[in-house]
């Protein structure tokens, strides 16, 4: 068994990891970092990923903070038309391998260690195994486990249903639908969530009748409006977006009144607004991209038991099938529901969300947080963690925690001039953008509600008493 030390392990390669270690290279230039992951290079769950995936949010504020991705371009055609960029899986994939191969390599202090298994370990000593020579290596950590892997995605290349499939049905994973040989006689979407949606937007682009689509989605989401999520010179939109989030927090008499507070200023929308929602994973969708999937009509609110070669057997009842049609499995749960644990706990610290739907951003904040010269205690009152279940009855402890940590990294200042310098934050650099009438008013309106907001989230949704299950 050989034997190397280091002062931080990391446990993933995807793009928290990849944010973490970037940051914490950037702010503390003396010290070592080994990346361990089982997949061959870093990228985590987009090197599995479905080839028409593309970011939910702009590429300007996602990967590390020290690289763009992309150009920082608005685009002019398709259903992002108006909108900042959105990097494709296979940008993303290059992207992180440049940073690793280009940056982070080169600084001497970083070593990736891919096709490699965590096994375990305690007291600063682990265990890793390779996939492939089987070769096992002991790790010595001077400092701390970084566990990179306890928000990981499930994604349905690699998820096994939940469901009986029997012979001569038709089942495949959204990465299967770029290898059609022809035409099949329909498509059954399986799935509510941001797959499920991508793939019907995708048949849809390919030119398929929305008559030929049936989608069997379990439950109505909320999504975020993509137009009120846009940064940089589009900034205003963002700013507005979290005056709106801010004034329902002061307001709201629970988590549907939330939504729908956010609903009426544009800010949360959904697919079928007579459908009431249950989900909120911080998903976006644009207003072309919502009246797409508005035109399929064969939608089917239940959940599969069982999948025949010519039914389908669900909770609301039988759908019929024929050998013919192609079913998309889009039913993985994608991220997993992750119950808040202190981000710095001794030896060990686990990247969590502090921003709503910025995980990289909350991975470089967590390492710059580190990186200070703090107590752990100090740290957590810092970055308290978002909770995330995937119920929209869970947004107003989300709320309570973003606008806590909020306000405690403000009150540091060399934590809130790294925060405002970072691309990762969607409303960095306000400065010479006070020109702009939404974001001057949007401060105005924070302004008058942040108070509120605060008391009120206390008193409805107390971060102590998350109801984990």
């Amino acid at each position: 068994m050989r034997m190397i030390e280091t002062d931080y392990l990391i446990v993933g390669g995807g793009a928290s990891a990849m944010a973490y270690v970037d940051a914490l290279v950037e702010a503390a230039p003396d010290l070592e970092c080994v990346v361990v992951d089982r997949r061959h290079a870093p990228g985590g769950h987009w090197l599995d990923a479905y080839p028409f995936v593309r970011l939910h949010q702009p590429s300007a504020n996602y990967g590390v903070s020290s690289r763009m991705l992309g150009d920082d371009r608005i685009d002019a055609h398709g259903a992002n038309a108006g909108f900042y960029e959105r990097a494709t899986g296979v940008e993303i994939c290059d992207y992180f391998r440049r940073v690793l191969d280009e940056r982070l390599i080169p600084s001497g202090r970083v070593r990736f260690l891919g096709m490699t298994e965590y096994v375990g370990g305690e007291g600063g000593l682990h265990r890793l195994v390779s996939v492939t020579s089987g070769e096992e290596t002991e790790v010595r950590v001077r400092r701390r486990l970084v566990d990179a892997t306890y928000v990981e995605s499930s994604i349905p290349s690699r998820h096994r249903p939940s469901f009986g499939v029997d012979e001569g049905a038709v089942v495949v994973p959204p990465n299967e639908l770029v290898h059609l040989a022809s035409a099949p006689s329909g498509f059954t979407v399986l799935g509510g969530g941001k797959t499920a949606m991508d793939t019907c937007g995708w048949l849809l682009d390919q030119g398929v009748d929305p008559e030929r689509i049936c989608w069997v989605r379990p439950s109505e989401l909320w999504l975020f409006n993509r137009a009120k999520t846009q940064p940089l010179d589009l900034v205003g939109s963002y700013m507005q977006l979290q005056a709106s989030w801010v004034a329902a927090s002061a307001t709201a008499t629970g988590p549907i009144d939330f939504a729908r507070r956010l609903e009426a200023e544009d800010v949360f929308l959904r697919i079928d607004p007579g459908q009431e929602g249950s989900v909120f994973r911080g998903a976006t969708i644009s207003l072309s991209e919502l009246d797409a999937l508005r035109s399929i009509g064969d939608v089917r609110p239940a959940r599969v038991h069982h999948v025949g070669a010519s039914v389908i057997s669900t909770d609301a009842g039988d759908i019929p099938n024929d050998p013919g049609r192609v079913v998309v499995d889009c039913t993985a749960a994608g991220l997993r529901p992750s119950p808040p644990r202190p981000a710095f706990e001794g030896d060990r610290i686990t990247v969590q969300y502090l921003t709503l739907g910025y995980l990289c951003w909350s991975a470089a904040l967590l390492a710059i947080v580190e990186a200070a010269p703090l107590t752990d205690p100090e740290r957590n009152a810092l970055c308290p963690p978002v909770p995330f279940s995937g119920r929209i009855g869970d947004v107003l402890y989300q709320a309570n925690a973003v606008l806590q940590g909020i306000a405690a990294r403000g009150a540091v200042p060399e934590i809130a001039g790294w925060n405002d310098a970072s691309r990762l934050n969607p409303a960095a650099g306000l400065g010479p953008r006070m020109q702009d009438h939404d974001v001057v008013d949007a401060l105005g309106r924070i302004g008058k509600d942040v108070g509120g907001a605060f008391r009120n989230l206390q008193q409805r949704a107390p971060l102590d008493r998350f109801p984990v299950t």
